[in-house]
């Protein structure tokens, strides 16, 4: 007791306090706050120091995606048939000895299915430009091709070659829809069956194949020096695969030749074809007009 009389006032009343069931009960509660702020600390994500500058976000310019291919010696437009069958069929017309017997018994006499294939468009453009040379990026079984050749002659254009570039391998699924076009040991037979409809309706002299995938052939072409008046655009119709088709093709159009394609009007609306036609006008300065369906971009000059 006489020291307890020592010590100061609050430490004897903390010493009384400490004994008392109060007190045992505060300082487990103390404990336990003290045990849940320290996890809680130690859970917590380290955080970052401050930048001193801000977070840019990369963005890769239009232009990377531009194509620079340096194309080839013009050929003339009398040479260029020539020119496409000794480069792709060494020398030899693909109709020649036409069909192969392993393919005939498959195909059918004729089987031409398009999508906006007799748009007014051809014969708005054909009667303008009178082409010597024809592109067209996507034909399927040729009822485009077959529709301009027969404009062509009708027209008096009996030199005019189109070209139809097309992988003719259709797409995923495409049989779920075209039974009738023969599978054989998983070759699909879309090319000999186009060959087969250019054949019966006689402009195996007007209209050639090209049997390769959109980005390859436009290349190739643009390296052989082979140019057309008219390129049409209707293989991908997403942006990408328009997007990259156009600005491939413009490498093989003639100055003051004419792009146009189809399914600028789609479900898709501004973020497939009519996106990516829209903005390589706007960046050539271009101007955009319209035929229907058909999107078209005249006078083209871009280097």
């Amino acid at each position: 007791m006489k020291e307890d009389r020592r010590l100061p006032h609050y430490l004897h009343f903390l010493s009384k306090f400490s004994k008392t069931k109060t007190a045992y009960v505060f300082f487990i509660l103390l404990t336990y706050a003290f045990g849940y702020l320290s996890a809680y600390y130690h859970r917590q994500p380290p955080q970052q120091p401050e930048s001193t500058s801000a977070v840019r976000t990369v963005k890769c310019p239009i232009d990377s995606f531009r194509v620079t291919t340096r194309c080839g010696d013009l050929v003339p437009p009398e040479l260029i048939r020539r020119t496409v069958i000794d480069r792709i069929f060494n020398g030899t017309s693909p109709y020649t000895d036409f069909p192969p017997p392993h393919a005939a018994k498959y195909l059918r006499p004729k089987r031409i299915k398009g999508w906006g294939s007799y748009g007014a468009v051809f014969e708005n453009l054909i009667r303008r430009v009178k082409p010597r040379t024809i592109v067209e990026i996507g034909s399927f079984l040729g009822a485009s091709a077959i529709h301009m050749a027969n404009l062509t002659r009708r027209l008096g254009l009996e030199d005019t070659q189109i070209l139809c570039v097309d992988d003719f391998r259709g797409w995923p699924g495409f049989r779920d829809r075209f039974k009738d076009v023969a599978l054989v040991n998983g070759d699909v037979l879309l090319m000999y069956q186009f060959m087969q409809n250019v054949v019966s309706s006689d402009f195996s002299g007007s209209i050639l194949p090209v049997p390769f995938s959109t980005g390859s052939a436009l290349e190739k072409l643009c390296e052989w020096g082979v140019t057309a008046d008219l390129v049409e655009i209707d293989a991908g119709h997403d942006f990408n695969s328009a997007w990259a088709d156009i600005n491939r093709a413009v490498r093989i159009l003639r100055p003051g030749g004419v792009l146009f394609g189809h399914d600028y009007f789609t479900a898709a609306d501004n973020r497939g074809v009519r996106r990516a036609v829209n903005l390589f006008a706007e960046i050539n300065r271009l101007k955009v007009k319209t035929d229907g369906q058909h999107w078209v971009i005249d006078s083209v000059n871009v280097n």
